[in-house]
């Protein structure tokens, strides 16, 4: 075994060594992203009617999120009085909506949809409106369920 037989068997083995942990640097960083992007499978609620808030919980035209099921919903009353709900889920990335006070429209912060107070798309990146859902007041309470 010459000299240079050494000094290559042990530069391959040094490669080797370099090369495994970057690979193990690039996964260790890239996993978490790509778990954190794509979301967990959750088996949707069997839940088909939630109590939203009380009737005085809400005030004219303002909005409130509640939880329906395992998703979040808005609760709406117009500057009429009127009380509407929606999924609060965006159909454009899936992002948490919210009342806006100041233009009277339910908005998407991430990517600045708006939806009208009867949950269709005004502007924006959305391609659908917002699962409306049936309201009913039962003594005090606001009561939310699916349409249909």
């Amino acid at each position: 075994m010459t000299e240079l037989d050494g000094a290559g068997g042990r530069r391959g083995l040094m490669k080797a060594l370099l090369g495994t942990g970057f690979v193990a640097s690039i996964t260790s960083f890239l996993y978490p992203a790509v778990r954190f992007m794509m979301p967990p499978d959750e088996g949707e609620s069997a839940v088909n009617e939630v109590r939203a808030a009380g009737v005085d919980d809400i005030r004219a035209d303002s909005g409130l999120l509640f939880k329906f099921g395992n998703r979040p919903g808005i609760l709406v009353r117009t500057a009429g009085g009127e009380l509407r709900a929606f999924s609060a889920v965006c159909t454009h990335l899936n992002c948490t909506v919210q009342y806006a006070d100041d233009s009277h429209r339910i908005w998407c912060a991430c990517h600045n949809g708006i939806f009208d107070l009867n949950g269709r798309v005004v502007s924006g990146p959305p391609p659908d409106p917002l699962e409306e859902y049936a309201v009913n007041i039962r003594g005090e309470d606001v009561m939310v369920s699916r349409k249909g």
